[in-house]
């Protein structure tokens, strides 16, 4: 097993069904499937890690195995966060430049950054991103970059992504125990926007849902910016629980039912299929009585996210309409009744598929741990090219001054 090279890229999804370790290289630039390890997780609750020990000997079990499939050992990651402690909000700052015009630096616009994230928040809150959604340069808006421009005042439109401080802290502490420092931290909902959604979406607008086992994450792009970002406290095990308290069967075997014979719509189903059940006891279930049951959580998922977006503010802001990713994601007719309730074309967000990878991981389950390791690729290019530009700015000072 080779050493750890510096190219290497390790991204760590702990979700409430299962814990995902990818691992990607750089060959030449380009980002490449390396290898993985998955296991069912364990510890968790509610999408929340509940118990820490177990939680950390899943993660450490996905490390070994990503570990023999990437043949490379494995003591750094980047970690996703999700759940229903996700929050966002829309804050505004900047600053008069000076007197006189003068060009716009990085420093400025790391200024205007400061003063807009000076919101008062709840001392448990974590700021995960900061999202500059436009510059606005003596009061024209519409500005991506800045840097280089020239003007008296300078102000930034900014939506901050906060998460649970102790909901944080736990994930890292989980992470840390399993041997895998942390290097990094990615909202799952932006990771899984970028591994599923096109530029075109994200300027016209477009909701990324991403459907997890016990929560769905949401993010809005709007004009090529985050507009908006949260969470609602349904996911796909709501589904099978439902199965499973009203078909009175085990749980495991709800969740087979489900992903065979599921459909979010009723009227979709034949109104004389059937299939046969051994448990409890063997006897023939009609299929629209399945439906029947998974139908309203469906409808109950889609006015949540509605009712987020609502307060949100961006809910008429869905000119691409929205983008179903995660597991929950497959269940048959849950595009219809997102289209029904947020009257918006819908489809599925399948992950990009990285070279050398896998053709069963090109799942939308896989969305979030795919797009997590482009995020960081992306993440570490834009550090590289600032890195290289400012030692390049030294290099003249430096012979300027000779």
């Amino acid at each position: 097993m080779s050493q750890k090279p510096d190219n290497l890229i390790v991204v760590l999804d702990v979700g409430s069904a299962w814990t995902r370790i990818l691992v990607g290289d750089l060959n030449e630039g380009a980002l490449r499937y390396r290898g993985h390890g998955m296991v069912e997780s364990a510890g968790m609750r509610k999408a929340l890690i509940a118990e820490l020990a177990p939680a950390a000997r899943a993660v450490k079990t996905a490390s070994e195995w990503a570990e023999a499939s990437a043949r490379t050992n494995i003591d750094q990651c980047v970690v996703g966060v999700g759940g229903p402690h996700i929050r966002g909000l829309n804050t505004n700052g900047g600053f008069e430049l000076s007197n006189r015009m003068r060009e716009i630096t990085r420093e400025d616009v790391r200024a205007a950054i400061e003063r807009a994230r000076a919101v008062e928040r709840p001392p448990d809150r974590e700021i995960l991103h900061l999202l500059p959604r436009q510059f606005i340069l003596d009061e024209q808006p519409g500005i991506f970059d800045p840097v280089g421009m020239v003007g008296k005042r300078l102000e930034v439109d900014l939506h901050i992504a906060t998460c649970s401080g102790s909901a944080l802290q736990s994930t890292v502490t989980c992470a840390n125990r399993a041997g895998l420092e942390v290097t990094e931290t990615v909202l799952e909902s932006i990771a899984a926007a970028e591994a599923t959604l096109s530029a075109d979406e994200r300027e016209l607008g477009v909701c990324l849902l991403d459907i997890g086992a016990h929560s769905s994450d949401l993010v809005v792009f709007f004009e090529g910016a985050v507009a908006h970002t949260g969470s609602v406290p349904i996911g796909g095990n709501h589904f099978t629980n439902d199965l499973a308290v009203g078909l009175q069967m085990p749980v495991a075997q709800a969740e087979e039912l489900k992903r065979q014979y599921g459909n979010a719509v009723v009227t979709a189903v034949p109104q004389l299929a059937e299939v046969e059940i051994a448990s409890p006891h063997p006897q023939m279930l009609r299929l629209r009585t399945i439906a029947e049951i998974l139908e309203p959580r469906a409808s109950e998922l889609m006015r949540f996210v509605r009712d987020n977006l609502r307060q949100g503010g961006v809910f008429d802001a869905l000119g691409a309409g929205c983008v179903l990713t995660g597991g929950g994601a497959m269940l048959p007719g849950l595009l219809d009744v997102t289209e029904s309730q947020l009257r918006v074309p819908a489809r599925t967000g399948m992950p990009v598929r990285l070279s050398n990878m896998p053709a069963e991981l090109v799942h939308p389950s896989f969305s979030v741990a795919i797009g997590m390791l482009l995020y960081a690729h992306r993440t570490r290019v834009t550090r590289a090219a600032e890195g290289n530009s400012l030692r390049a700015k030294l290099r003249d000072i430096f012979a300027a001054s000779f």
